[in-house]
């Protein structure tokens, strides 16, 4: 079951700090956000919705990215899902439902264009991007500026944060390395490609969710014998590869998006327990298990698209034709888009930013979002919901304190400000790992059990956090004229 949190109204709302945004602006010099991604939109929206105003600069289409194919804002590159929106069992569904409680953006805008996948939150990507756009572009506190900004802006721009997210350009990139003195800010990220539906030989495939959960038939399932999957694991490992460039030889790849060439390479059976895993399938046509599976999850609210779940990729174009039309009921498929490698970017954060997300060296300069070390879109965009709240509460003159650890934001946010490693820190999805552990009088809680109490009590204390703004709202002064 997945458990929904309304959004709070009224005086409960962050967005109220500033009263109405249109008539009791802040009169004062707008804060500078760039980037244009989840971050950069959910943290302008936040600022504008609290009466503060924003230039939103956002480079493209002036400067094009290896993955971006349009110019709308919170455009989704990579899967169009924002994972399990199990607020009751999940960490990230916990995220969601915070985040919904705040007022964001990307949840109203994913919540508008979702579609079927089981217990998990997917959405129509172009439904999605166009809403962030739409309203961003429409909010008269907002500016967007297409340009690209080359270097980290001095303090006589004010406030500004950072959210150029995975694909930092370059110049920038190389600026945000000279004053950090950071050696290396990037990890490579790989793409899934989509299939279209009616390409899809339903002879063979069928749908299904494992153990039937959600709707109970929210994927296409594509079955493989023994030999099928040995031959396509030998195809797979025999595929040619993209070359790497000369600057990205040393980049790692992130674990939670690894190639699936790459991960096949580390034994035969990998892709068996991990994305071709068959538990909790039943191939209709034998009435048993199959020895493994593909499977394809709905990429659009029409349901004509359907990406390869956890078939990120570096093969090259043709070789994907190739080797993909191997899986059984793909034999067909048409491709409207194929998989591809992007260059991902992260700062050392728990070395380089304060517990405000403020840059120790720069205090005018937050940073928001993927580059700050978080992996996923509502990790995203949650980190760049408190960048906006903790500017927005500064310039209103208000202590806003950071939420509390045991909510999911306060966990992510103690995580990469404070309590990962420096000198071992990687990009990291939000998970009960990072949340403070459950005192326990009574018999030790475990599974299931322990995850809905870390769940319930993170709401709670998000709940209590969302009084506390309301709180510091009567208190503020009267924004000027």
């Amino acid at each position: 079951m997945c458990a929904r949190v309304p959004a709070l109204s009224g005086e409960m709302q962050m967005k109220t700090i500033g009263a109405d945004p249109v008539n009791k602006r802040i009169a004062t010099k707008p804060v500078h956000v760039i980037g244009g991604g989840l971050a950069g939109s959910e943290a302008a929206w936040q600022l504008a919705e609290a009466g503060v105003p924003v230039v939103l600069h956002e480079m493209r289409p002036v400067t094009p990215t290896p993955a971006h194919r349009t110019d709308r804002l919170a455009e989704l590159v990579c899967s169009n899902s924002f994972r399990s929106d199990d607020a009751e069992h999940n960490a990230v569904g916990v995220l969601h439902a915070e985040m919904r409680l705040l007022g964001s953006l990307v949840m109203r805008a994913a919540d508008a264009a979702r579609v079927p996948a089981g217990s998990a939150l997917a959405v129509d990507r172009d439904i999605f991007a166009e809403t962030v756009t739409t309203a961003i572009a429409e909010h008269p506190l907002v500016t967007v500026k297409r340009e690209e900004i080359t270097a980290l802006p001095p303090p006589e721009w004010g406030d500004v944060i950072v959210a150029t997210g995975p694909l930092t350009g370059s110049a920038l990139a190389e600026d945000i390395r000279r004053v950090t003195g950071e050696d290396q800010l990037a990890f490579f990220d790989a793409i899934a490609p989509i299939v279209y539906k009616e390409s899809i030989d339903f002879s063979v495939a069928w749908f299904q969710s494992r153990y039937d959960k959600g709707e109970g038939a929210d994927y296409i399932n594509c079955p493989l014998t023994k030999d099928q999957y040995e031959a396509f694991i030998d195809a797979l490992l025999a595929a040619e590869k993209l070359a790497f460039r000369e600057w990205e030889t040393d980049t790692p790849y992130f674990e939670g998006c690894m190639p699936i060439e790459v991960m096949a390479a580390r034994g035969r059976d990998t892709l068996r327990f991990g994305p071709m895993k068959p538990v909790g399938l039943t191939d209709p046509r034998t009435g048993k298990r199959p020895y493994a599976v593909v499977q394809l999850r709905q990429d659009n609210k029409l349901g004509t698209l359907y990406n390869m779940v956890g078939f990120q990729t570096k093969l090259r174009h043709g070789e994907q034709l190739r080797v993909f039309r191997m899986i059984p009921g793909l034999e067909n498929a048409q491709f409207a888009r194929l998989g591809g490698l992007h260059r991902n970017t992260f700062i050392r954060s728990p070395r380089l930013l304060d517990d405000r997300l403020r840059l120790k060296s720069r205090p005018h300069i937050r940073f928001a979002g993927q580059i700050t070390g978080v992996e996923g879109y509502v990790e995203s965009a949650a980190i760049g919901l408190l960048a906006g709240l903790f500017v927005a509460a500064e310039r209103h003159g208000l202590d806003l304190p950071a939420p509390p650890r045991e909510s999911a934001h306060g966990a992510l946010l103690a995580h990469i400000t404070a309590d990962a490693d420096p000198e071992t820190f990687q990009p990291m999805n939000i998970n009960f790992g990072l949340f403070p552990p459950i005192a326990e009088d009574g018999p030790r809680l475990r599974g299931r059990e322990r995850k809905q109490a870390m769940a319930a009590r993170a709401l709670g204390a998000m709940a209590d956090w969302a009084q506390t703004l309301a709180r510091l709202k009567d208190q503020q002064p009267a924004p000027t004229a």
